[in-house]
């Protein structure tokens, strides 16, 4: 999903308006199986600069425009479960900044203007900026950058960690979607929620209750039919064709209730809608009754498979 900001008479200047239709978006693209990843940019030649004058007009004159307390809390990339890339095409600065990142991966272009840009207004680095730049570029960089407001081009970013990659204006876009196609193409969206809870819960975990958390979560990937499916397309040198991420925790359930993997077991579920055309054979037929019973190659049906024998045969 291409998500950008659009306000380009203002430069995408961040709104109240703005916010409540952001979260919206987000909440939506969690909810819809079809989206497996986000491209987040800014219309025209800017990002965000930061806050909309009117609402930096109104605080410096004692009003209260802004109802924090009533709104979600600025930092729906990070529990978004779904790979969010961001594609900054020009100034990125204050709230904005902080939204980048919370991004997974930062595209930029070479003369991007980053800014922090707190202490310049008289206001701290909110939404758990603090905690989040300095393990993106160091203690170093992030107490130069917060405490001095300066800005830096997406060159220097590069130079810093803060972008992963640069790209120029008209390729930026192009690349940024193209990098999440292909996360979306090739990687498992079950898998990537995963990494994407382990990487924001362990900051505040021991090395070792990292690695027993993540031999936990291993043992819950290995159920899921995307570990399967993903062994499959290695062996057999193809693209894997992994499921959605709604049906992959479902799935996961059910794998775990199949019986020891010496019984024959088939696990169904109801059919769904078929957008993608697949049938693959039972690699081990004296493991399993059937690889998929009752299904043609025109209309394939929602079937499962037992643990040990990793017959494919879904829709989605």
């Amino acid at each position: 999903m291409l998500l950008t900001l659009n306000r380009p008479e203002r430069h995408n200047a961040w709104t109240l308006e703005m916010e409540l239709l952001y979260n919206e978006l987000f909440d939506r693209a969690e909810t819809d199986p079809r989206v497996r990843a986000v491209v987040l940019t800014g219309a025209g030649r800017g990002f965000c600069p930061g806050m909309d004058m009117s609402v930096l007009d109104g605080a410096s004159s004692g009003a209260r425009p802004w109802p924090t307390g009533q709104l979600s809390p600025r930092t729906r990339p990070l529990s978004f479960p779904k790979p969010v890339v961001a594609a900054v095409n020009g100034a990125c600065a204050g709230i904005e900044f902080n939204q980048a990142l919370m991004c997974d991966v930062r595209f930029a272009v070479p003369h991007a203007k980053f800014a922090a840009a707190f202490s310049a207004r008289g206001l701290v680095a909110d939404d758990g900026v603090s905690w989040l730049l300095p393990r993106l570029i160091g203690y170093g960089n992030a107490g130069d950058l917060l405490l001095s407001s300066r800005r830096i081009t997406g060159t220097e970013a590069l130079a810093m960690g803060l972008v992963n990659r640069l790209a120029e204006p008209e390729e930026l876009l192009p690349a940024a979607l193209a990098h999440a196609t292909e996360l979306a193409r090739s990687a498992s969206p079950y898998a990537m929620s995963l990494i994407k809870r382990q990487l924001a819960e362990d900051q505040t975990r021991t090395f070792t209750e990292s690695r027993d958390h993540a031999a936990a979560l291993l043992a819950t990937a290995k159920r899921a039919p995307d570990y399967r499916e993903g062994v499959l397309s290695f062996v057999e040198r193809r693209q894997p064709e992994f499921a959605r991420l709604g049906e992959t925790a479902s799935e996961s359930a059910e794998a775990a209730s199949c019986p020891a993997p010496n019984s024959r077991c088939t696990v169904v579920r109801s059919p769904a809608p078929p957008t993608r055309r697949t049938a693959t054979r039972c690699r081990s037929r004296r493991h399993c009754a059937t690889s998929a019973p009752g299904l043609s190659r025109r209309r394939v049906s929602s079937t499962g498979w037992c643990s040990r024998c990793a017959s494919v045969s879904r829709t989605w």
